[in-house]
């Protein structure tokens, strides 16, 4: 059974970078096949003061890699005594994903995102680790029509609450052609004082 045939769970996440933070959105449905499990389910999390993560697949392995990164960031701040930056996480991650690949792989795309002493920073993961920086980026079954609209609209001077609704309006859109996709989205809006979730119902 190669990757695509078992990446059956739906989803759709967003990440935006702009001058003065960074929004990780995603929506709360969770499905297996083509079965509905939940409509609330969490696909972001916060793992440091001013980093979250942002995932698409199996709502286990997100919520597992999510405890793992942030177990193992604090003890890199505690071991090191330095506030780790956004870099750190993602490569912290990136090889707790590629560990596993050879023997039980993660079934997860995942977006890191952050702000640290260099600015605000958006990364990119495939299940096998791979990274990748970038301004924008969108994952999951949904993601093909999220970053159109990101695309559209981005500009590098958006606010951070601009960005915020653009991820909002990305996440939406993709409910419309993608059912496995939707019951609402949360948000991280992260920026230099730390980070603030909220969800958004959408009917």
């Amino acid at each position: 059974m190669d990757m695509a045939e078992y990446y059956y769970p739906g989803a759709t996440a967003v990440g935006i970078k702009v001058s003065d933070g960074v929004v990780l959105a995603a929506d709360k449905r969770v499905t297996y096949r083509y079965t509905l499990m939940s409509k609330a389910g969490k696909k972001v999390f916060k793992v440091l003061d001013r980093v979250g993560i942002a995932s698409a697949g199996l709502i286990a392995d997100m919520q597992t890699l999510a405890r793992t990164l942030e177990a193992e960031m604090k003890i890199f701040e505690l071991e090191s005594g330095l506030r780790p930056r956004v870099y750190n996480a993602a490569k912290m991650l990136s090889l707790i994903l590629f560990r596993s690949s050879r023997f039980s792989p993660y079934i997860v795309e995942t977006i890191v995102g952050g702000v640290d002493d260099e600015g605000s920073h958006i990364y990119v993961l495939d299940p096998l680790g791979a990274t990748i920086e970038d301004d924008y980026a969108a994952v999951g079954t949904g993601a093909q029509l999220a970053i159109s609209i990101v695309e559209s609209e981005y500009k590098r001077n958006l606010s951070i609450s601009d960005a915020r609704n653009l991820a909002l309006k990305a996440v939406k859109a993709a409910f419309s052609r993608d059912a496995t996709s939707g019951d609402g989205v949360d948000i991280l809006t992260i920026n230099n004082y730390g980070v603030n979730e909220e969800f958004i119902p959408v009917l």
